[in-house]
């Protein structure tokens, strides 16, 4: 049997914590994301504050449990929490102070922020440094912090070449959860079948019972394609959700990065970098989502620039020089 994986001692080691209970999970993957960009030149370890973190992930990454009573815990540095929190758990009281504490908040629940900005007098940690990973969310919560863009690698997603001949195919990429979807998509989605065009929805699994198979629809489950792969099946990304607001909304730029037109619903974070009719569409009801549709369907030459401005703005975003700045930040 391997041994386990003792205390880590070095005062400048970063440990990253987040639930890694879902393997297509927003948190997880910027946590993996930010593992991805700090170890290059830095020494970071993964930790599991979850119970039910998922063992694909587990077998894929250096994900370690905490463990107090195995010693396999942190041992001091930075400790960064994404996702997860430390407070009404046991656990934090037993290993080593960081010398910094940072909270990478990506929601919108002010409960988490308390829990978060308060700390216990008697666990003696720093304060929190808080990363909020949007001007949206800034702005929605009115807190003070750092803004970071959740990390994207976006050199996995390249500009989509010409597509050969077929339908009009509109399409999106999501978690296969209810609040995902807008229930008024149902009708919009039902309209472009009639109208000819092809629908394809990976993360769809919620809307089977209420669109009637079509031999132009496609409901795929999550995690069916990678993003890098489907993403270039489409002609243009569509983008709304129902109760869930994104505070970042990062399959958006994804799509961006992939030189597709967005049409994407104004309230969420990624709407601060879409100047609309230009690098990508805001629309506020279906029936302007609709007619920004058939626009575009009409228009190729509209589509092909609109999608390369939109892969500018991504190569902005997360320039080498931007992506160092960030990540400097969890290095001092």
């Amino acid at each position: 049997m391997a041994k386990r994986p003792g205390p880590i001692s070095t005062a400048i080691m970063i440990h990253l914590f987040n639930g890694f209970q879902n393997p297509f999970g927003g948190s997880e993957r910027e946590t993996l994301e930010l593992y991805r960009l700090l170890s290059a030149d830095s020494q970071v370890r993964l930790w599991a504050t979850s119970s039910g973190v998922s063992e694909d992930l587990m077998q894929e990454f250096p994900i370690r449990r905490v463990s107090p009573a195995t010693r396999n815990v942190p041992a001091g540095g930075t400790y960064v929490f994404l996702g997860a929190h430390w407070r009404n758990k046991t656990w934090p009281y037993l290993i080593p102070r960081p010398r910094r504490l940072i909270y990478v908040f990506n929601t919108f629940h002010p409960k988490i922020i308390a829990l978060t900005t308060r700390r216990p007098r008697l666990l003696g940690w720093p304060g929190a440094e808080l990363v909020l990973i949007s001007d949206f969310q800034k702005r929605m919560l009115r807190v003070e912090g750092v803004v970071h863009p959740s990390p994207i690698d976006i050199e996995r997603f390249s500009p989509r070449q010409a597509r050969p001949n077929g339908p009009f195919t509109v399409g999106r990429l999501s978690r296969d959860t209810a609040d995902k979807h807008h229930p008024d998509d149902v009708a919009l989605y039902e309209a472009l079948l009639a109208d000819g065009d092809a629908v394809r929805i990976q993360g769809g699994m919620p809307l089977k019972d209420r669109l009637a198979p079509h031999t132009q629809l496609e409901l795929l489950p999550q995690g069916e394609f990678a993003a890098e792969q489907f993403l270039p099946t489409l002609d243009v990304f569509y983008y709304r959700t129902g109760l869930h607001v994104e505070t970042f909304g990062r399959v958006v730029f994804e799509a961006m990065a992939c030189g597709l037109p967005v049409v994407c619903h104004s309230h969420g974070g990624y709407a601060d970098h879409i100047r609309h009719g230009e690098n990508g569409f805001l629309f506020e009801t279906t029936q302007q989502a609709a007619r920004i549709l058939a626009e575009l369907k009409a228009d190729p030459a509209l589509r092909s620039a609109v999608g390369q401005k939109a892969r500018q703005t991504v190569e902005q975003l997360f320039s080498p020089q931007a992506v160092q700045r960030r990540s400097d930040f969890y290095r001092r």
